[in-house]
């Protein structure tokens, strides 16, 4: 049966790949990944995410900016990321909080929802 995630993949409009490039590698600084010689004409960037890959796939017509759809990202320092983002003008929304845990979210260029939490404590 299932044992893990290997990766997520979320949706870009096609066009979007090196503006996605400069979001994902550039704001968010995760390492672009070679993808197999068998994939690399699908329209997809795929990153480096600790154990896990994000893989970015072209695709028009997603309701992006009405979904509550999202990948969560853990990050040791939750201020330090919310003032680089505001230092890059990436506009932050203010999230429920849950006991333990400090969160907001962002959008990436192109309406997908990103949470960007701490764990406080366990």
């Amino acid at each position: 049966m299932i044992k893990s995630i290997n990766h997520v993949q979320v949706t870009i409009p096609f066009g979007g790949e090196e503006e996605a490039k400069r979001f994902y590698g550039g704001v968010l600084g995760l390492k672009q990944l070679i993808q197999p010689e068998s994939l690399r004409a699908t329209n997809s960037l795929w990153f480096e995410l600790g154990a896990l890959q994000l893989h970015l796939g072209c695709e028009d017509n997603a309701h992006r900016t009405n979904s509550r759809a999202h990948v969560a990202y853990n990050v040791d320092n939750i201020e330090q990321c919310r003032r680089t983002f505001e230092a890059l003008g990436v506009e932050i929304y203010e999230n429920t909080q849950i006991e333990g845990i400090k969160r907001f979210d962002i959008r990436d260029p192109f309406g997908n929802r990103l949470e960007i939490m701490e764990m406080t404590s366990v």
